[in-house]
């Protein structure tokens, strides 16, 4: 959904198609003989459904598993509002298979639903098995194009050990690390040629003698060999214990080598942000733990899986950036780069667009402003980009690309390393194609062309007519895009799954929406259908896109696109307000900032310091405090006009104050980008523009202009919008009279008993009341600047050199603990009992195999594992907050789905549980409130 996409003008869009059939050349690259079975969810499955049709591909399918309707009640993939012929919704139990076995069940099941139902072709999008080498091959063999790059390049590339080995051989820059521990497992237990031998013999393994006995291999890569071979035979070589070991061997010494850096341990299967762990300093002892987390999380714990796992130094000042990356098998190329930095548990949620264009224009315009050091990074940051797009296209060509795929690299200042390679389109991959087009020309003729805007279409184009294609040139469609993946998560950025979207605004001007097909109305009544949010799966709504020349047209783009978003449910919550406030933060403080993948939470934790002083704010007793200071020393008609004046503009002043302290996230927006309106001034607040110009702009920031007919909730009321309105009118005649050039001049100014020249005493002495009415109260918004200024928010800010400066405060784990708890406090729960802090799937224990964290009688300490909730696709371990004992396990059943407040444990707690009472909460309240008045009247 969406009136900014590739598919806006399908007139365009098809005539563009059709123009291919004007001469032979063009004519030979036709797809409609592509019949597709779709397997794949989310946003890519809609967006490739549109695609398809577009490209006159009438005959497609999808794959769709009982998990996107039955988990939740009322649950549906949207997707089948649009698709209606039940004969291409092909259903199975779920995508990929618990485990081994059931996946290769699914891949057969796939490859007979596609024979019988007469399709020739896969597409498998961003998600479950896009990068499965076993099922490509799969595909390959029983005579379907896997639209998408083949098994050679997935195992060459797609499999992170492997592509490190080929990384290194095509003059890559990797990061430092292991990439072999199962290799050198097995060494330990078979130490040379001969017990390789004698392995692969006992074992009947199928592996190249000559290659054994070859002395130009390396021992490690026979042992990978040996290990390729079990795999196939389904049978262990080791044991996970015995792998443990190894990388723990491996994480010890790399803690040594490097002991400032933590040590990230990563799935070789690994992707999304599933299958990878970050070791804190000094916890090598966790390792195993760990490994067995990892493991599980990516189901490869059966017999005959591969289970290896990288060991990597982890960059503490990571920046994660990819590279777009394109081939067809013999010729590759880049098309950009895209900045994922802002990101959470591995989990991407801002991704911008990093192209030559634009940042060579960020370093004419920093140059311009004399920002010397701005501009020495914005050079760097192109010298780097080159870079990894030149490797990029050099590290396809080794593994044969022949589809689309992600060069993935971490970027510290003016280094980079080669991190991995998704053999996939990314989630993210509009961001690329809104910067570029792709110009196709025949070699002998020139006038023969056609451009390519989706990748997805290049992906048909590619499986279809690969090796026929011409490299083609990039052209620029804009210099910059960015996208903000909308999720169910709390204000905490926590998955919360099974809300119910009951209304969704229509996309705005500008505004490029990928929502799986959410938003699509009703077609008989145009009535908006609701949509339940399964928690299967991942967390993701919906892909929000804005483009623009810059990034800051971009990112204020964006801002404006969710300001104008409505989106109200039952039990819905959603990162929308995350959004809002993270990309006005950029906005207020620099756009070219370079954030770390470490942000997110340090931001999160400033956001709850908001929040924990809003809670701790009682404007009903500020308003009455300032009200008081007003009225004192007034009498007679003076003190009765600024008593009307006040009672007058209290909803106008209270309802924006309460509905920021109330979102913690927009109020960060909105003191990020008026960091400027005010100075502090002997520890009181001094505004430098109008409190009345402000307070409009508040209102429209919040998304309440005055729009008769809309529900009152929603904007501004009848009678404040008319005071409001009064008073700026008032104010821009009177700027025009005085000529004042800013508010400080225009209060000087109105501070003077005498008129100014060209205005009577009488009129000045009536303008000057005026002015003391419709300033009167406004003291009230310096609530706002003064939380900020309390918590130090605009600690966190930009360096000159485009770094940020976190505030030694914010890293700290414990109040980052608690912080997170401000945002979404836990259900409330008796002192006897312990609930679930979300909705999801509920284990017991760390594996099939382990022992339960805790049984009924056993004791455990605050900071103990109690269980794993696994919600849309993530494992979340949840550790005691307090010390008890277990009285009753109330879930006793690993794999059942629990909603969050449900009780899980009955238990007595070792100390008794204090409850504030709702007087001592009030009398607090009021305490904290005075401390800030202080900076205000």
């Amino acid at each position: 959904m969406s009136n900014e996409h590739y598919l806006s003008n399908p007139l365009i869009h098809r005539d563009r198609r059709l123009g291919r059939r004007h001469n032979d050349w063009v004519k030979q690259f036709d797809c409609t003989h592509m019949r597709p079975l779709i397997i794949c969810r989310g946003p890519i499955r809609k967006e490739a459904m549109d695609v398809f049709a577009e490209m006159g591909i009438d005959t497609f399918g999808i794959l769709l598993s009982e998990k996107d309707s039955i988990v939740y009640k009322n649950a549906l993939a949207p997707e089948l509002r649009s698709l209606t012929d039940p004969d291409r919704v092909h259903r199975v139990p779920d995508y990929t298979g618990a485990n081994k076995e059931e996946r290769d069940q699914r891949i057969k099941q796939i490859i007979n639903i596609a024979r019988e139902n007469d399709y020739n072709s896969i597409f498998a999008g961003y998600g479950f098995m896009a990068e499965d080498e076993t099922m490509v091959a799969a595909m390959e063999k029983a005579g379907l194009k896997f639209i998408g790059p083949c098994s050679r390049t997935v195992h060459d590339a797609g499999l992170k050990d492997e592509a490190k080995r080929t990384a290194l051989k095509a003059g890559v820059s990797v990061t430092p690390g292991i990439d072999n521990g199962t290799a050198l497992t097995l060494l330990k237990k078979h130490p040379d040629v001969a017990a390789l031998k004698a392995l692969v013999a006992s074992e009947g393994l199928d592996v190249d003698a000559a290659a054994l006995d070859d002395s130009t291999i390396e021992l490690a890569d026979k042992a990978d060999m040996v290990l390729a071979a079990s795999y196939v035979k389904g049978i262990d070589l080791y044991t996970v214990d015995e792998l443990c070991e190894t990388l723990t061997e491996a994480v010890e010494k790399m803690a040594a080598d490097y002991p400032e850096n933590r040590i990230r341990l990563k799935a070789i299967s690994g992707g999304g942000g599933k299958g990878q762990r970050i070791l804190p300093i000094g916890q090598s002892a966790r390792t195993p733990e760990m490994v067995r987390e990892i493991l599980n999380e990516v189901k490869t714990t059966g017999v005959g899986d591969n289970k290896n796992v990288l060991v990597e130094l982890n960059i503490e000042t990571t920046r994660h950036q990819e590279i777009q990356a394109i081939g067809n098998g013999v010729w590759s190329m880049s098309m950009g780069g895209r900045d994922c930095s802002l990101q959470m548990h591995e989990q991407k949620l801002l991704e911008v667009s990093v192209t030559v264009e634009s940042l060579q224009a960020a370093i004419e315009q920093a140059e311009a402003a004399g920002k010397a050091k701005e501009a020495q990074v914005l050079r760097q940051d192109l010298e780097t980009l080159e870079a990894m797009e030149d490797e990029a296209a050099r590290f396809g060509e080794a593994v044969g690309l022949d589809s689309v795929s992600t060069f993935e690299c971490i970027v510290d200042r003016d280094k980079h390393f080669f991190m991995e390679m998704n053999t996939r389109i990314q989630v993210e991959h509009r961001v690329t194609e809104l910067c570029y087009a792709l110009h196709f020309a025949n070699p002998d003729n020139p006038n023969e062309s056609f451009e390519v805007e989706s990748l997805v279409e290049l992906m048909v184009l590619l499986a279809a007519h690969g090796p026929k294609l011409p490299k083609p040139t990039r052209r620029v469609r804009h210099n910059d895009s960015v996208e903000a993946r909308l999720n169910a998560t709390n204000q905490a950025l926590q998955p919360s799954a099974g809300g119910v979207i009951e209304y969704w605004s229509d996309a705005i001007d500008g505004e490029i929406r990928d929502d799986q097909g959410i938003s699509l109305h009703n077609p008989d009544t145009d009535v908006f259908m609701k949509y339940t949010l399964a928690g299967a799966y991942d967390s993701n709504i919906a892909l929000l896109l804005t483009v623009g020349d810059t990034r800051l047209d971009t990112y204020e783009r964006m801002a404006e696109v969710i300001r104008q978003t409505t989106m109200r449910g039952k039990d819905l919550a959603t990162n929308l307000e995350f959004h809002y406030g993270l990309v006005n933060w950029f906005i207020g403080q620099n756009i070219n900032a370079r954030p770390t993948t470490r942000f997110i939470v340090p931001y999160l934790t400033a956001v709850g310091q908001l929040k924990q002083q809003g809670n701790n704010m009682d404007l009903g007793y500020a308003w009455s405090q300032i009200c008081a200071s007003a009225l004192a020393g007034l009498e007679g008609d003076a003190a009765r006009a600024q008593k009307q004046a006040l009672e007058q503009k209290q909803t106008l002043l209270l309802r924006p104050l309460e509905i920021l302290l109330h979102e913690p996230h927009i109020l960060s927006g909105w003191l990020s980008i008026n960091h400027d309106s005010y100075t502090m001034i002997d520890g009181k607040i001094s505004w430098n523009e109008n409190p009345i110009e402000l307070l409009a702009d508040t209102y429209h920031f919040l998304n309440m202009d005055y729009a008769p007919g809309d529900p009152a909730a929603s904007m501004i009321w009848d009678h404040d919008n008319e005071i409001l309105q009064q008073a700026l009118d008032f104010y821009a005649e009177l700027n025009n009279r005085l000529d004042a050039e800013d508010w400080i001049e225009l209060q000087t100014a109105l501070e003077a008993e005498a008129a100014p020249e060209g205005i009577d005493d009488a009129l000045w002495a009536q303008i000057r009341a005026a002015h003391a009415g419709y300033q009167a109260g406004t003291e009230l918004l310096g609530v706002l600047p003064s939380i900020a200024e309390y918590t130090g928010f605009y600690e966190l800010s930009v360096n000159d050199d485009l770094t940020i400066h976190i505030p030694e405060r914010l890293l700290d784990e414990n109040l980052q603990d608690a912080m997170a708890k401000v945002l979404v406090p836990p259900p409330v729960a008796k002192s006897d009992e312990i609930l679930a802090e979300s909705g999801g799937m509920f284990y017991g224990r760390e594996t099939p195999e382990a022992e339960l964290y805790i049984q009924e009688g056993d004791h455990f300490e605050a900071g103990d594992p109690l269980y794993i909730v696994e919600v849309m696709k993530m494992f979340n371990k949840v550790y005691a907050p307090f010390a008890g004992t277990v009285d009753q396990v109330l879930i006793d059943t690993d794999g059942v789905i629990i909603s969050k407040g449900q009780p899980l444990f009955k238990i007595t707690p070792d100390e008794k549980i204090e409850v504030e009472s709702p007087e001592e909460i009030a009398a607090r309240r009021r305490a904290s409130t005075s401390v800030f008045l202080e900076q205000l009247i």
